[in-house]
């Protein structure tokens, strides 16, 4: 099921212009003070949308995970892997693989994903100070889960660009 969006994201994608920006060398000996993100880059680049995913899992709770919010169409849970003090998922409980999946039906469930992400750093006490919400796409997105998740991460000063 998909939505028939094609034209209208040609048109928009024409209308933007894109920016670069220089690379950044980062000295051999820099360390980090999170586990680094590029085993989550090594398995974006052989994952693939379909299937059963580890979130499906931790939606029927085959799998623990520390929840910090759920409802009948999302779910919000810690990171295993945290790349900030704070790292938590949002998912919605709907299997959609990827942002650009999302049709025009899904407009509500989108709209309480980012609400619940919004609500879930209150929560955590990332208001005052601020966070990151993130949504990774694709493989070059570094998306390595092809379920539908946004992640809040906060409780640290981010950098920019952040990638």
């Amino acid at each position: 099921f998909f939505c028939m969006i094609a034209l209208a994201a040609q048109t928009a994608l024409a209308s933007l212009r894109f920016r670069a920006y220089p690379l950044i060398a980062v000295p051999a000996t820099a360390s980090l003070r999170f586990r680094s993100s590029m085993s989550e880059v090594a398995k974006a680049q052989t994952a693939a949308p379909g299937g059963d995913t580890i979130f499906g899992k931790i939606i029927r709770k085959e799998i623990p995970a520390k929840i910090a919010y759920e409802d009948d169409t999302v779910l919000a849970f810690h990171d295993v892997a945290p790349q900030a003090p704070v790292h938590v998922l949002v998912i919605p409980k709907k299997p959609i693989a990827m942002i650009q999946d999302v049709c025009e039906d899904d407009e509500p469930l989108i709209g309480h994903l980012m609400a619940t992400a919004a609500k879930v750093a209150k929560g955590l006490g990332l208001d005052d100070d601020g966070y990151r919400l993130v949504i990774n796409n694709g493989k070059h997105g570094a998306q390595s889960v092809y379920h539908l998740h946004v992640h809040i991460l906060g409780g640290r000063q981010m950098t920019w660009p952040p990638g």
